[in-house]
């Protein structure tokens, strides 16, 4: 049976929505640092250690643009000392599972390099 145009349809649509997904999340660090915001709220340089690896300017970019997607937000205290922290939002705490299986499915089929 061939496929009715509400079928094509539909497979666009998911196509174009893991596209944009795995755009964000295929980039370097990304799901890192959502990952570790599983955990909690964190800082900056919690979270360049967390990850190591990183330099300042790419993970200033990365939180930058995961909190433009909507996934984290960025909480500054203006103590003394002034401080931020990152931390989840709804959306991203709804993308926590789902990471959680992508690593485990990676576990399992991907071999380790």
């Amino acid at each position: 049976m061939a496929p009715t145009r509400h079928d094509l349809e539909s497979c666009a649509r998911g196509d174009a929505a893991l596209t944009r997904a795995f755009t964000l999340l295929g980039k370097r660090w990304n799901g890192l640092l959502l990952g570790s915001l599983g955990s909690g709220p964190a800082g900056f340089r919690e979270l360049s250690r967390a990850i190591g690896g990183v330099s300042d300017s790419v993970l200033s970019d990365r939180l930058a643009e995961l909190c433009k997607a909507g996934l984290i937000t960025r909480r500054v205290d203006e103590g003394p000392p002034v401080t931020v922290s990152y931390e989840l939002t709804e959306g991203g705490r709804a993308l926590i599972p789902a990471l959680h299986q992508i690593s485990r499915w990676a576990e399992e089929h991907l071999p380790a390099t």
